[in-house]
């Protein structure tokens, strides 16, 4: 991982006097992007500035790259894993004079012109000035894993790996986009596919999209885009089960022993669940060495991640990690600051936070390390979010994505909208815009909008919680050859291979104990333990008489978007319980943006911030859920009752019990369970002590601790 950026005056115009400046400040402000090497390079009309973190070959991958006859200058924030293919595919003749795995990039565009990255494999963002056309030619990777992020006028261009670098050209504007953000569907957590591309959140600030090379003429202005990669919208309809399930498992053990290839130490991000678990396994003899690091949270602890991290790493004999994040722990106003002006997006909630604080412990626990490997963006290809969405089977799954479209056709047809509005609605859904229901035309529709959430969330985040440690975000998951490959099983097949992730089930049961490989999925942060990550927010927000509150409310714009009133209220009517309900998290959203604004006015160096004391691991066993999902004391005289909104009942024959919120079944109570005992005797007289006593001293802890996550939840409430 690098940190490139540039500037680049238009019209035949010469950088003026303060260009130096402006380039110094941009190497300052990616410094913690790239802190082993910088170099400025600044020629004519163009500077371009590099800074360095070297994981592959450290003594002789100094940028920028000159081609031989000086006519092609490159700068590449990234990885190309496939370099050492490339170059030996090249015309003779070509000849590689350092050991960059990027220099082959500058012999492609030689040869292909912009089609050059059409066989390059990797994450990658980059620079390109030919010098003999006049010309910029800027590119990412096709999934937008490595950023790189520009502000353009009349004048000229400046570019960079992080928004944050734009401000150091004074022609940029520093003014948070309120209406571009808030019409953004994936901030306001909509119902609706995403279909909108990926915005910046900054006014005139823009991004080269993914899959795409971007050519500007320094000369006249002009833009030219060209992609070079899409989503695949065919079947491949010859294709069998098993054939399908083989290949998944080749191409994602290639892509992890790519991913592991460096010069220096690599960890790896374990959770417990399959996804890392199946890095870790194909990682090989490379594991030898490898340290990993798991979030040990009241969620993680109550969903079991925590435990099969544990469990998995013995197995495969690697060092675990568990860095503990205490009940009580909530970042300061000044730290959360920080990580929000690290990460530049309002979408900064627990799980970035989650991630950011691992980074810096592995970082400070193993100073050598530089790469991190993750087992993110698995589930988006591999159906591993349908049962997240409530869905039961497979049909249930696609009439939820119905749903969705029809919520995403609708939100194009205001003119409708009241239709709906109607109970019930005898219109019918091709009333929209023409188009008859059709599962794959819905499913692929499923797969396009995912595809824009990872841009705009998943490798957004996870780049710049690694990056605020120095240390580089690797994605196996995120080959093109394994989405390609998901995108194109047909219809007849998806019920059987992407139902429950049965392809990645089934590719790596040989790998894998089926403790692991069998594990049903829990999410690292929304699901079971949910509440342990609000109750931080609420306290984060409450902090200091509401600090983080006020200034959000005080910043530029605010006020023509946000009711503080209502924000104020809602705050205040927050109980330290009631951790169910999402708009704790929605909440956070609407005051990030407000101290986004006020951040562009007034940015504040990283290296001037600080983000706290490093985080602890538990060892040698101990209490972990006294240490990390601590919670009051249930007073034994107090009186339990069931929330106007709940119902505990059962099937005919008694063998199950059920308790329904708002007439959804939510849990499914085992027979004979501590819980369930306590429960039926609730009555909203008996005292808690009264309650607890026929279950006796084995039960009465598991008992607490559910009658606690109940109560949290709002399906329990004290009374008298």
């Amino acid at each position: 991982m690098c940190g490139i950026a540039g500037i680049a005056r238009l019209g035949s115009r010469t950088l003026g006097a303060g260009t130096d400046a402006v380039l110094d400040r941009l190497a300052d402000i990616l410094d913690h992007r790239g802190p082993d090497e910088r170099e400025i390079l600044r020629d004519d009309a163009v500077g371009l500035v590099f800074t360095r973190l070297a994981l592959v070959n450290p003594e002789d991958g100094s940028q920028p790259l000159v081609s031989d006859d000086g006519s092609l200058v490159l700068v590449a924030n990234g990885e190309v894993y496939n370099h050492r293919e490339l170059a030996a595919a090249l015309p003779g003749g070509a000849r590689m004079r350092t050991g960059s795995d990027c220099e082959v990039l500058l012999h492609l565009y030689r040869h292909h012109g912009l089609d050059f990255l059409r066989e390059v494999r990797g994450m990658f963002a980059l620079i390109l000035w030919d010098r003999n056309t006049n010309q910029l030619v800027l590119a990412r990777d096709r999934f937008g894993i490595k950023p790189l992020y520009y502000h353009r006028d009349d004048a000229r261009i400046v570019l960079s790996s992080e928004i944050k670098g734009l401000f150091a050209d004074p022609a940029t504007p520093r003014r948070f986009d309120w209406e571009r953000s808030l019409a953004t569907p994936l901030l306001a957590a909509a119902g609706t596919f995403n279909e909108a591309p990926p915005t910046t959140w900054f006014e005139g600030v823009e991004l080269v999209p993914a899959a795409t090379v971007v050519r500007l003429d320094l000369a006249d202005g002009r833009t030219t885009e060209h992609r070079y990669w899409e989503l695949p919208e065919d079947a491949d309809e010859g294709a069998d089960a098993g054939e399908l399930i083989g290949r998944y498992g080749e191409i994602l053990e290639h892509s992890v022993q790519e991913c592991v290839t460096a010069d220096t130490e690599l960890g790896l991000f374990l959770s417990g669940g399959i996804d890392s678990s199946a890095v870790l396994a194909l990682a090989g003899d490379r594991r030898t060495g490898m340290h990993t690091f798991t979030a040990l949270t009241g969620g993680t602890a109550d969903n079991g991640d925590a435990e099969h991290a544990a469990w998995i790493a013995r197995e495969l004999g690697v060092p675990n990690h568990q860095v503990a994040f205490p009940a009580e722990l909530t970042p300061t106003p000044e730290q959360w600051l920080r990580l929000l002006w690290l990460t530049e997006t309002p979408m900064c909630g627990p799980e970035v936070y989650y991630k950011h604080e691992l980074h810096r412990f592995a970082r400070e626990a193993r100073p050598g390390l530089r790469g991190m490997l993750l087992g993110a963006a698995s589930d988006e290809f591999n159906g591993g979010y349908a049962q997240d969405m409530g869905a039961t089977d497979w049909p249930s799954f696609l009439d939820l994505l119905s749903q969705l479209d029809r919520n995403t056709r609708l939100a194009r047809r205001q003119d409708l909208r009241h239709w709906w509005a109607q109970e019930p609605c005898f219109l019918a859904a091709k009333a929209l815009d023409g188009l008859a229901p059709d599962p794959d035309r819905i499913y692929r529709a499923y797969l396009r909008s995912e595809y824009g959430q990872i841009q705009q969330y998943n490798v957004w985040h996870e780049d710049r919680t690694a990056a605020g440690s120095g240390v580089e975000a690797r994605v196996p998951f995120l080959d093109h050859r394994l989405v390609e490959l998901c995108a194109r099983i047909p219809e007849r097949l998806r019920p059987e291979l992407l139902w429950n992730k049965r392809i990645l089930r089934e590719a790596v049961a040989s790998r894998l104990p089926r403790r692991i490989a069998e594990r049903p999925k829990v999410p690292f942060f929304y699901g079971e333990g949910t509440y342990h990550s609000y109750r931080m927010l609420v306290r984060l927000m409450r902090a200091d008489s509401g600090a983080l509150v006020e200034r959000a409310l005080a910043a530029p714009g605010a006020a023509d978007f946000i009711d503080g009133d209502r924000v104020r209220a809602h705050l205040a009517e927050i109980g330290e319980g009631r951790t169910d309900a999402p708009s704790v998290e929605m909440l956070m959203r609407v005051l990030n943006m407000g101290l986004l604004a006020e951040l562009a006015v007034n940015a504040p160096r990283l290296e001037d911030t600080s983000a706290g004391p490093v985080l602890q691991e538990i060892t040698g066993g101990g209490p972990v859920a006294d240490t990390v999902a601590a919670r009051p004391e249930l007073p034994g005289d107090a009186v339990l009752a069931f929330a106007e909104n709940v119902l505990l009942l059962t099937d005919p024959a008694g063998s199950d019990w059920y308790l329904i919120k708002d007439g959804e079944i939510e849990f499914v109570l085992r027979a004979g369970s501590p819980t369930l005992a306590v429960l039926r005797a609730v009555d909203g007289k008996s005292a808690l002590a009264d309650l607890l006593a026929p279950v006796g001293a084995e039960g009465d802890e598991e008992a607490r601790a559910d009658l606690g996550n109940l109560l949290d939840l709002g399906f329990l409430a004290w009374t008298g």
